[in-house]
């Protein structure tokens, strides 16, 4: 069985206001072991990155300015992913994303239509009601090692995300590659493209930059819960 797990970086919150994605990453899973044969891209948005997302993902308008436009690589993209089992978590947010991407090339097909999608947010709700089940507190739970993610990255969170699923779902230990097992957790990550060319922001934030990214925050947690309830 091949599964895939996919994640996304974007420009904001909402497609519906313009938002783009800006970095698409996804891990295959065969037969619950990883295989190392992922998919990785940035894009040019052709729009500028919302400011407040920046220390989130750390991906600046110069950095993308140069790579491809989703135009570029859909083919590709499609291609990887059709036919496949695709799980995200909160599969709302980053479906939404995909498929403007889709539309607005003129394709009438949509992720779904493509793929079958799982949510692993809901999986976690239904195994842990009551508790936090955000990435970051599933990895705390299951004590996978995110000691070298400094920012949020889409292939970084995929296989972060892979990790936690495969434990979550079947409770084993011994589905990793052995790649996997010598790379102290999410090194592999390293293994398609250079964080050294990767610019990211390292700067102290005024008052009003702190303020305005609690705003975004609360509005993307806001935004998150509100497509769950769908």
């Amino acid at each position: 069985m091949r599964q895939l797990i996919l994640d996304t970086e974007t420009t904001g919150i909402s497609p519906e206001s313009g938002h783009r994605v800006i970095e698409i990453g996804v891990v295959e899973i065969v037969d619950r072991r990883l295989t190392g044969n992922d998919y990785q891209t940035y894009l040019n948005p052709d729009r500028k990155i919302d400011p407040a997302t920046i220390p989130i993902h750390g991906i600046t308008d110069d950095f993308v300015s140069n790579k491809p436009k989703f135009s570029e690589v859909i083919s590709e993209f499609i291609d990887y992913i059709e036919g496949s089992e695709v799980i995200m978590h909160n599969a709302p947010f980053d479906s939404s994303f995909i498929n403007k991407e889709l539309e607005l090339l003129g394709y009438k097909d949509r992720l779904e239509d493509l793929c079958e999608i799982t949510d692993s947010l809901t999986l976690a709700r239904e195994k842990h009601p009551g508790q936090r089940n955000s990435l970051d507190a599933l990895i705390n739970r299951y004590e996978v090692d995110g000691t070298s993610r400094d920012v949020h990255g889409a292939l970084i969170d995929a296989k972060l995300l892979a990790r936690v699923y495969l434990l979550m779902t079947g409770g084993q230990v011994g589905f990793f590659s052995n790649e996997d097992k010598d790379d102290k957790g999410i090194h592999a990550s390293n293994e398609t493209f250079d964080y050294s060319n990767r610019k990211i922001i390292n700067a102290t934030p005024s008052k009003d930059q702190k303020e305005a990214h609690k705003a975004y925050l609360e509005k993307l947690t806001k935004a998150s819960n509100k497509k769950l309830n769908w």
